[in-house]
């Protein structure tokens, strides 16, 4: 039996498609594992970051394993197996061009006009800063 370019081509998109779920299932993993890492290593490293201060502006060691996040979450490039995908694929953005930064923005916002007017977060906020001043008094001794 003689094999037809179409048959070929189904061949090779059926292997294309098995090899992007096999990577992707392994990204998963490695992703999972990167994320269960992060979890603890930020919390201790943002604390880390406001108990070290060098003239009251807190230390670097957040932002610093952030940085090795972004780098690791673009060498796992979780989904770069959508460039195989067909060309009749619609990849639509149902979230439009926001993420979830800008809805963290739009909270953000809401509280601080809330601090602004006095309110309950205004309250709130008085009794985290002072505990962490408290904090960071005690390391400095």
């Amino acid at each position: 039996m003689k094999t037809t370019p179409q048959d070929t081509d189904s061949e090779t998109a059926r292997w294309t498609l098995l090899r992007d779920l096999g990577v992707l299932q392994i990204k998963l993993l490695v992703d999972g594992l990167r994320d269960l890492i992060l979890v603890p290593a930020s919390l201790v490293a943002g604390i880390i970051s406001i108990v070290k201060t060098t003239d009251g502006t807190p230390g670097l060691q957040f932002y610093h394993l952030l940085a090795w996040g972004k780098q690791s979450e673009q060498w796992i490039n979780l989904f770069g197996a959508v460039s195989n995908s067909p060309e009749e694929i619609d990849q639509p953005r149902p979230f439009g061009d926001q993420d979830i930064d800008d809805i963290v923005g739009r909270l953000e916002s809401f509280v601080v006009d809330e601090v602004k007017r006095g309110g309950v977060t205004a309250q709130a906020k008085d009794r985290l800063d002072k505990i962490l001043s408290a904090v960071q008094r005690k390391q400095r001794n």
